[in-house]
């Protein structure tokens, strides 16, 4: 049976939004594509219609994912009157630590990321272009390659303490990476004002 353009425009995207969040779930390699698109609710037939290979799925998903994130601080930062403690309290929380289908792809594929195509690494790269641009708006103005070197700074160490609290089976020890974290971010900001 054939579907209509937008009936399989839809499916295309309930596809990418799927992989995008499984990806983030079990990584690149930890999922197929007769459960990819299990996962959309529809069958593995269709899927050589609407993508060139898994990995063209897979660099379409993270781009997906890159920018549902940088929405998410873009959108939470300007709901608060402090906007980059907003951005800090989202990020650096167990709540985001615990959302493996939702949280950040950074975190969930960033490792699995280094060893994809140039496609999939370029997703990534927009995506991390486009969070050192916000965190470097939130900070106080200076402007200039230090706020630039300041933005890097503080995505590293963000992602790297989420990234390892998710690893620690200590809770305790977990939360206390978030929080000297979140901590060691607002002194790069404040420091960055001062500069």
């Amino acid at each position: 049976m054939r579907v209509s353009r937008a009936q399989a425009e839809a499916n295309r995207e309930a596809v990418i939004n799927a992989a995008s969040r499984l990806f983030r779930e079990r990584g690149f390699d930890g999922i197929g594509l007769k459960d990819l698109m299990k996962g959309a609710g529809l069958t593995q037939g269709g899927f050589y219609k609407q993508f060139e290979s898994k990995d063209d799925l897979a660099a379409q998903a993270s781009r997906r994912a890159m920018e549902h994130a940088t929405r998410r601080w873009s959108d939470v930062a300007a709901a608060s009157p402090d906007p980059l403690e907003a951005v800090i309290e989202l990020y650096l929380s167990t709540g985001h630590r615990e959302e493996m289908s939702d949280g950040c792809p950074l975190v969930a594929l960033g490792a699995d990321a280094a060893r994809q195509s140039e496609e999939v690494r370029a997703s990534f790269q927009d995506g991390i272009q486009a969070h050192l641009q916000i965190l470097a708006k939130l900070m106080p103005a200076t402007g200039g390659p230090e706020t630039s070197g300041k933005a890097m700074a503080m995505l590293s160490l963000m992602v790297g303490a989420v990234t390892i609290s998710r690893i620690l089976n200590d809770q305790e020890m977990s939360e206390r990476f978030l929080n000297v974290a979140a901590d060691e971010v607002r002194r790069i900001s404040v420091s960055a004002g001062e500069a």
